[in-house]
Parts: structure tokens; C-alpha cells; sequence
């Protein structure tokens, strides 16, 4: 019988390590299903209240606790500002990367900054934004951005992937035009971007482009720009959108271009060369005229012999 109760203690014991092994497969399968990292902390929970349980409001109060613990800082702070900024609290969440980056590492500062820039957007401090994308971009030139390295690994829904300094300068870049765009100051964003696509060319900038070119209202050369697009010169141009918008946009040129002139309505060639000198020598006449009684009709018809002429 003491045997038996023995061996029985001993197969309890035994067992033990093969439960333990296996409830511990289940929560390494956990966190990989779900993409949130393993522990206990405040990071840990702050993660899994954003990730699993979808309670933002929860996941910023873990958050706010692990940055006040030190419990992986860098990624509370940026993952806090973005759980900030989907629930429109990216005024907060620009403050708070203010007040703490102070306590992240050098290696989080740019990704900080990525953040701030899309928070700046969201809030439409365009000033703000150009300030710290040309902050961005001379750090590029010194040749202190990536740490020194000619490429840096980035993460874009769960997947990571190479970012060349060439890439992020270009992007960069587009951010500053747009930018600028906000601002209406389209001459400076048309050299912004065309900057950008000496470096890494793209038909979604070209479209940026053609819109700057239209707003100075330089037709034929946006015209030129978008054309690029439709005939698909440039990367990106068979995103489906892209097509669209091009093609959207050089409706509006056409739309916007001058309509016939009035000598075309009695029959003149606007391509005739001697037309248009007779044209601009009966302007002067005509604008040094004290005399303005007549219809424009009427003195077009006037001068109409002597100008098809």
C-alpha cells in the first residue's frame, strides 16, 4: 500500500513538468497569435488591453503607468501617442511626447518624430510640421540620420521591411510639399516635389506636381505631368486610385482652360500668325480709343477684312 500511495506521488510529480510545458506552448502560441510580448508589466498590459481586449482607454492608463515604471519606454510612449491619436487626443499626445522623450533612447527619437508628424497633420499645424520634417531632412544632409547607415529597418502593419536614406529623403520630401501645399504656397511645393522625384520617382508625387502646376495656373505643363501617369511612365502608376486622380485632375484642366476666343465665333484662325498681329495692333487701337460706345462685336466686325488678311 505505501508502494502503491508512493509510485502514485511519484506519477503526480512527474506530470507536473509536462502540464507546465504545456500551458506555457499555450501562452507563447498566445502572444504569437496575438502579437503582444510575454510578462507581467505594465507594458505587457498596456499592450494586451489595446491588442486583445480593444479597450484603448485602458491600454493609455498601462501605458501612462509604464512609462512612470520604466518599463519599455520607448515603445509605451510612441504606442501611447498612436492608441492617443485614434481616439482624437492628439494634442495630449504631442505633449506627451514632448514632455518624455527625454527618457527614450537615441535609437526611438526618429520614430518619435514620424509619430509627431502624423500627429501635427491630424491636428493642422502645418508650421510645425515643416519646422521638424526640414529638422528631419538636414540631419539626412549631416549625414546623422539612420544612426549613419545608408538603410534602416522600418514596420508598417506588422511587417518589417528596409527603408534607404534615398527612400526616406524622397519621403520626407513629399511630407514638406504637402506641407506647403496646406499653406497655399505652391511654388515651393512644385520645387519640393520635384525634388522628390529626382530621388525616387513616383506617380502619386507626379500627381502632387500636376496639382501645384494647375493652381499657377501653368496648364500645358501639368497637362505633360499627369500624361506621365495615364500612359503609365512612372512607378505606382497601375495603382488603380492614382489612374483615377490623374485623370480626374486633367478633366479639370480642360475645364479650366480659356474658352474660344470671340474671334472665333466670326469665323477667324487663331493659328493664322498675321491674325495675331492684327489682333494685338487693334487692341492698342481700340484700348487708346476715347470712344468706347461700340460693342466689341462691332468693332471686331469692323477690323475683320484687315485682320483675315
Amino acid at each position: 500500500m505505501v508502494g502503491s500511495s508512493s509510485s502514485r506521488g511519484r506519477g503526480n510529480l512527474l506530470a507536473r513538468p509536462e502540464e507546465n510545458c504545456s500551458q506555457s506552448s499555450k501562452e507563447n502560441l498566445f502572444h504569437v497569435i496575438h502579437k503582444v510580448p510575454c510578462g507581467d508589466g505594465p507594458y505587457v498590459k498596456a499592450k494586451h488591453a489595446q491588442v486583445v481586449e480593444k479597450d484603448a482607454e485602458a491600454a493609455i492608463v498601462w501605458f501612462w503607468k509604464a512609462i512612470n515604471a520604466g518599463d519599455r519606454v520607448d515603445s509605451a510612449l510612441k504606442d501611447m501617442a498612436v492608441v492617443m491619436r485614434q481616439l482624437d487626443r492628439s494634442e495630449e499626445a504631442i505633449e506627451a511626447i514632448k514632455s518624455f522623450r527625454c527618457r527614450c533612447s537615441k535609437q526611438a527619437q526618429d520614430s518619435l518624430d514620424n509619430v509627431l508628424i502624423d500627429l501635427y497633420k491630424k491636428c493642422g499645424k502645418v508650421e510645425e510640421q515643416i519646422e521638424l520634417l526640414k529638422r528631419k531632412l538636414r540631419l539626412i544632409y549631416m549625414g546623422e540620420a539612420f544612426n549613419g547607415r545608408p538603410t534602416k529597418t522600418a514596420r508598417s502593419h506588422g511587417k518589417k521591411f528596409q527603408v534607404s536614406v534615398q527612400q526616406e529623403t524622397s519621403r520626407l520630401l513629399g511630407n514638406l510639399g504637402w506641407a506647403y501645399m496646406q499653406k497655399s504656397n505652391f511654388i515651393a511645393a512644385e520645387v519640393v516635389y520635384k525634388k522628390a522625384q529626382m530621388i525616387d520617382p513616383d506617380a502619386n508625387k507626379a500627381c502632387n506636381v500636376g496639382l501645384c502646376l494647375m493652381k499657377q495656373t501653368r496648364y500645358d505643363e501639368a497637362h505633360s505631368v499627369l500624361q506621365d501617369v495615364c500612359q503609365g511612365r512612372l512607378p505606382g502608376s497601375d495603382d488603380s486610385r492614382t489612374q483615377k486622380r490623374a485623370i480626374e485632375l486633367i478633366s479639370e484642366i480642360k475645364s479650366r482652360q480659356s474658352p474660344p476666343q470671340m474671334m472665333d465665333l466670326v469665323g477667324l484662325n487663331l493659328d493664322d500668325e498675321d491674325f495675331m498681329k492684327g489682333l494685338e495692333q487693334f487692341m492698342s487701337t481700340w484700348a487708346g480709343s476715347k470712344s468706347k460706345r461700340l460693342p466689341i462685336f462691332e468693332e471686331i466686325s469692323s477690323f475683320r477684312d484687315q485682320l483675315a488678311c
